[in-house]
């Protein structure tokens, strides 16, 4: 089942896509990585989907990615004594801790853990924005905030701080029972919510450590002013834009969107934009025409994949909404400006490492010659996601010697992820390479390959040298 496009689609499963044949079929319609969402579902349901992505994998002979999309914190409102009340513009408005039913005047915010971090200046948006509140003054127990937006306010509606960082951990009660579950399953992908610091991809890695790659979720305006740092820690990141554009003005998401992509690919790691790219296929079988523009940009500003979340869980059009957005890609792929200048305008330099001279290695070769296939032997997936980095003219054949690996890398931009044996010598290694890149689709017999090896064999990253071959 060879893509004919490098970029991937991540969908999310749910109500809508819980069945071994819709979700064989988006396989086929061009699904790469599928998404549990542990904010919904009981861990029941999640085990049955799991179970039938994998018996689809074993039919179809091609590794699939699995994401386990944690909750993390969700802060809300207390309830009101007539359950809905309207604020004013310029009212003033109290939260505090004293519980009980809230009223015109003020409403319990059963969170210590906030008034901590409120300040002069800090804003509240309630009800993902619909309301927003500025903090006059606040004693640790009771905030006195002015109204700065009105409307409508009922029980339990959502809160986001923006302008302060909140003393919290990503990691819930409920998630640390969501995530060993997520682990004990087997996922492939564990996706941390609320990411604010560095320190909160690091408690993660702590649990997590090798067995499975972690993904923050960058969706608060915090997380952007580490990003390097926090690009570095993590083994992909994506871009949850839905929150960033309640948090901040809208206008800032695309410019942010796009400096997130271009931070993941100098890092060599995976980038996914979410949230909302083909949303009116929820209720109708044909996208918007700025939803498609949109998706499109995320391929032109180099993305890894791209994702569907309700479109694909709990819409009307699950496999409409797959089969679109992968239209989009190949078309957007095969454009004249994709590859050049666009994709050179984003590549990063090179670094002073024998790994990185070989990758760029493998861009030129793609580039002067005829190349049929990239093919990159690997252990731990970092020869083959630093090939991806170089973003070649030729798809590459990710051979990883683990089945963990082969999965995980199916999410990286151009790799066509396959599990292979493990060889005992670059010889052995050049001939299972040929072998694969006919077998897989990539090649004929008489075409030339590009082979990225290392000695010793068999050691993660030890990729120095570069063989060109006829398959």
């Amino acid at each position: 089942m060879r893509r004919q496009r490098n970029a991937k689609i991540v969908a999310t499963l749910g109500p809508a896509s819980g069945t071994p044949e819709i979700i064989r079929r988006l396989v086929e319609a061009g699904a790469d990585v599928f998404r549990l969402n542990f904010s919904h579902g009981t861990h029941e349901d999640h085990r049955k989907r799991y179970d039938i992505i994998r018996s689809v994998e074993e039919e179809t002979g091609r590794p699939i990615g699995v994401l386990a999309d944690l909750q993390g914190p969700k802060l809300r409102l207390g309830t009101f004594a007539e359950g809905r009340v309207q604020l004013a513009t310029g009212d003033t408005f109290a939260l505090d801790l004293k519980g009980g039913p809230g009223t015109r005047q003020r409403v319990s915010l059963p969170h210590p853990e906030i008034f901590q971090a409120l300040a002069p200046g800090v804003q509240l948006l309630l009800d993902d924005g619909k309301v927003r509140l500025e903090v006059e003054t606040s004693d640790g127990e009771r905030a006195q905030t002015r109204v700065v937006v009105g409307g409508p306010l009922s029980d339990r509606k959502g809160v986001s701080v923006v302008g302060a960082v909140l003393p919290l951990s990503p990691l819930t009660p409920k998630d640390r029972v969501d995530l060993d579950y997520a682990l004990e399953l087997g996922v492939d992908w564990i996706a941390l919510s609320f990411v604010q610091k560095p320190e909160d991809v690091e408690e993660l890695r702590s649990i997590v450590r090798d067995r499975a790659g972690i993904m923050s979720k960058l969706e608060k305006p915090a997380a952007i002013e580490h990003l390097n740092a926090i690009v570095a820690l993590s083994d992909a990141v994506m871009v949850a834009r839905g929150d960033l554009g309640v948090e901040m003005a809208p206008e800032q998401v695309p410019p942010i969107q796009r400096r997130i992509v271009r931070a993941c690919r100098q890092a060599g790691k995976p980038s996914i934009v979410a949230t909302q790219m083909l949303e009116s296929m929820i209720g109708v079988p044909t996208p918007t025409r700025a939803e498609v523009s949109d998706v499109a940009s995320a391929i032109y500003h180099g993305a890894d994949a791209v994702m569907l979340s309700a479109e694909s869980a709990s819409g009307q059009f699950p496999l409409e909404a797959v089969t679109m957005m992968n239209r989009i890609i190949t078309v957007a792929e095969n454009d004249h400006d994709y590859y050049r200048p666009m994709s050179d305008a984003a590549r990063p330099a090179p670094g002073a490492t024998i790994a990185d001279v070989i990758c760029a290695g493998i861009r030129e070769a793609t580039r002067l010659l005829p190349i049929a296939a990239v093919v990159t032997y690997t252990t731990s997936g970092s020869s083959s996601l630093r090939a991806s980095r170089e973003r070649p003219a030729a798809s590459i054949l990710s051979m990883a010697t683990s089945r963990k690996i082969a999965r995980r890398l199916t999410l990286g931009w151009g790799l066509h992820s396959v599990e292979a044996a493990a060889v005992a010598s670059v010889d052995e290694m050049s001939i299972r390479a040929c072998e694969a890149a006919i077998r897989e689709g990539f090649a004929k017999t008489g075409d030339t390959i590009v082979v990225a090896t290392g000695t010793p064999v068999g050691v993660s990253g030890t990729t120095n040298t570069l063989k060109i071959l006829t398959a």
